[in-house]
C-alpha cells in the first residue's frame, strides 16, 4: 500500500540537498549577550532581543508577581472568560505609549496580521502590498478575498502607479488597503511611511503598517515608525506590532482608533478563538512598557552600538546592504557558504544564523545579525574579530584583504 505521507521525506531530503534546511539550535537558558547554545558558551548576535528586555529584572520579577496574584494561566479566550484585568491594563498602557485611542493585543504579531488583514477588506476590495512583505502579511493578504497588487520594494512613485491605475477598476473597488512593513526584517531598511501615507490618502486608501521591527528602536523612546516620521496618527489607520522583539516577551498587538479596536475584536477569529495570554506574559509586557519609559538609556546604546558595528563592518569590506536600523546583514550569495559562515562563526564563539531561500531570494543569502542593546564594546570586538577571521578563511572578503 502507498504510504499517503512519503512526499514529507522527499521534500526534507531536497531541502538538505539545496542546503535550505533548517537544523534548531538549542538554548540552554535565558537569552542574554553571552549564553548557552547546544551545550557552548557563545555571544547571542541573531535575537530580536533588542533592548536586552527578555532576561531585565523588571520584567521577570513582575511575571513571578503575577503567576502569585492571577495563577498560571487565564483559563479561557478572552470573548468568554479569559479577560482579566492585566489585560484590559496592558492595552490601555499601550495605547498611551503609542498615542493612539486604543489598542488590541493578539497572542502573536502572526495572528494580528493573518485575522484583521482578511476581516479589513473582501471580494469586492483590493491590497495594494510592498514585494518585500513579511511572511505573515502575504499569507493575511492571501486568506482575504480581496483583490492584490504588488507595489515595487519602498517605492512611493510605484505605489502612486498603481493606485492610478487602480481607479479605473470598473466596477470600482469598495474599499483599498495599502500594507507595509516598518522595518524590513531581512535588509533591515525602513519604509518611507511618510510618503506612503500620503499617497494613500490622495486616494482614500486605508494605510496599515507593520512595525514589528521598529518598536523599541525607531521614534521617540522606541514609539515605533509613527513616531519615527512624526506622522498624525489618523494618517496610519492601523499600527500593528510586536512584543516579542524589543519588548523581550511575545505577543501581537495593533493601535489605531476605537472603531479599529472594537471592529478587530469582533472579526478576527485569530483573537476569538485563541486562548488568552498568561498573566505572567501580560505583567512582563506591561513591565517592558515601564522600562521604555523609565530607561531611555538601552535605545540610546542600541544605536550606539549599531553604528559601531556597522561602521566596523564596512571597514573591512563586507556588504551589509541598504540597512538603516540595527538589523545588519553580513550578505553572502550562495546558501552553501552562509551556512558554511554561520558554522565557522559558532565554533569561534558567534551565534549568528544563515538566511536562505525561499526567507530571500536565490542568491541572496546572508547572516543576518541584530544588535542588543546589552553588548558591551568588548563584546562587539571580538563579534568583528570573529567576522574577518572567518571571512578571510571562507574567502568572503576582498581578494586583496585575504593573508
Amino acid at each position: 500500500m502507498r504510504d499517503p505521507t512519503s512526499f514529507l521525506r522527499q521534500e526534507y531530503d531536497d531541502l538538505v540537498r539545496q542546503e535550505l534546511d533548517w537544523r534548531l539550535r538549542v538554548l540552554g537558558g535565558p537569552s542574554t549577550t553571552w549564553c548557552i547554545v547546544d551545550g557552548k558558551r557563545v555571544l547571542m548576535f541573531c535575537s530580536n532581543n533588542y533592548l536586552g528586555l527578555s532576561n531585565h529584572p523588571k520584567l521577570k520579577e513582575a511575571a513571578i508577581r503575577a503567576v502569585e496574584t492571577h495563577g498560571a494561566g487565564s483559563g479561557s479566550v478572552r470573548p468568554i472568560a479569559g479577560n482579566m484585568d492585566l489585560h484590559t491594563e496592558l492595552e490601555r498602557r499601550l495605547a498611551k505609549f503609542k498615542g493612539a485611542e486604543a489598542s488590541l493585543v493578539y497572542q502573536t504579531g502572526f495572528a494580528a496580521n493573518a485575522g484583521l488583514i482578511p476581516q479589513l477588506v473582501g471580494k469586492g476590495d483590493l491590497i495594494v502590498s510592498d514585494e518585500l512583505n513579511h511572511g505573515s502579511i502575504i499569507d493575511g493578504v492571501r486568506l482575504s478575498q480581496a483583490e492584490r497588487k504588488v507595489y515595487k520594494h519602498a517605492d512611493p512613485e510605484d505605489l502612486g502607479r498603481v493606485l492610478d491605475e487602480s481607479e479605473k477598476a470598473s466596477p470600482a473597488f469598495r474599499r483599498i488597503l495599502v500594507i507595509t512593513d516598518g522595518v524590513f526584517s531581512m535588509d533591515g531598511d525602513i519604509a518611507p511611511l511618510d510618503k506612503v501615507a500620503a499617497i494613500g490618502a490622495e486616494h482614500g486608501a486605508m494605510v496599515y503598517v507593520d512595525d514589528a521591527h521598529g518598536e523599541g528602536v525607531l521614534g521617540d523612546g522606541g514609539r515605533g515608525i509613527v513616531s519615527h516620521f512624526k506622522l498624525p496618527r489618523e494618517k496610519v489607520q492601523v499600527e500593528m506590532g510586536t512584543f516579542s522583539k524589543a519588548f523581550g516577551v511575545v505577543g501581537g498587538h495593533v493601535s489605531g482608533s476605537r472603531d479599529l479596536v472594537n471592529f478587530a475584536y469582533n472579526k478576527s477569529r485569530t483573537w476569538l478563538l485563541s486562548g488568552s495570554h498568561p498573566p505572567a506574559v501580560v505583567a512582563a509586557c506591561l513591565a517592558a512598557i515601564d522600562v521604555l519609559e523609565d530607561e531611555p538609556e538601552h535605545v540610546r546604546r542600541l544605536w550606539e552600538n549599531t553604528r559601531y558595528f556597522k561602521k566596523a563592518m564596512r571597514d573591512l569590506g563586507f556588504d551589509i546592504g541598504k540597512s538603516e536600523t540595527p538589523i545588519t546583514p553580513v550578505m553572502v550569495g550562495d546558501s552553501g557558504k552562509a551556512k558554511r559562515l554561520s558554522s565557522r562563526l559558532f565554533e569561534i564563539g558567534v551565534f549568528a544564523l544563515p538566511i536562505v531561500y525561499p526567507m530571500v531570494a536565490q542568491g541572496k543569502a546572508r547572516i543576518r545579525t541584530i544588535m542588543n542593546a546589552a553588548l558591551t564594546r568588548e563584546d562587539l570586538d571580538f563579534a568583528i574579530g570573529a567576522f574577518e577571521k572567518a571571512g578571510k578563511e571562507l574567502e568572503i572578503l576582498p581578494a586583496e584583504r585575504v593573508a
